[in-house]
């Protein structure tokens, strides 16, 4: 079964949440980019709770058969990326995710109500 981007972004923020992931936000970047369509951003509390987030994604992913192209920083902990195409997942502790500030960085991007 082939799942809609928004599907994934929806099954990814979902995944991060069961982690207690703070401040999870979807935005849609399909109209001012062409990286992907989506971007799931969240923060954890430490390399630990980052890593636990970054898993459970994954392993949820999995189980709709999904598999990730790549992955980025998990051995640091500090910014994981989770690229599944179509959908970027991004997975910062709270200090880097408001050192890149993402969300302003692409800030003309359409934010996703969950």
């Amino acid at each position: 079964m082939i799942l809609s981007p928004d599907k994934v972004a929806s099954l990814v923020a979902a995944a991060a949440e069961d982690k207690k992931a703070k401040d999870v936000l979807i935005l849609d970047i399909s109209d001012v980019s062409v990286v992907c369509d989506y971007f799931v951003i969240c923060s954890g509390l430490s390399t630990t709770q980052v890593k636990a987030i970054a898993e459970n994604v994954e392993t949820k992913l999995e189980e709709q058969g999904m598999k990730k192209l790549r992955v980025e920083g998990f051995k640091d902990g500090h910014w994981v990326l989770l690229d599944y195409g179509s959908v970027v997942a991004h997975i910062f502790q709270e200090d880097d995710r408001h050192f890149y500030n993402l969300e302003h960085l692409w800030g003309d991007a359409r934010v996703v109500h969950l």
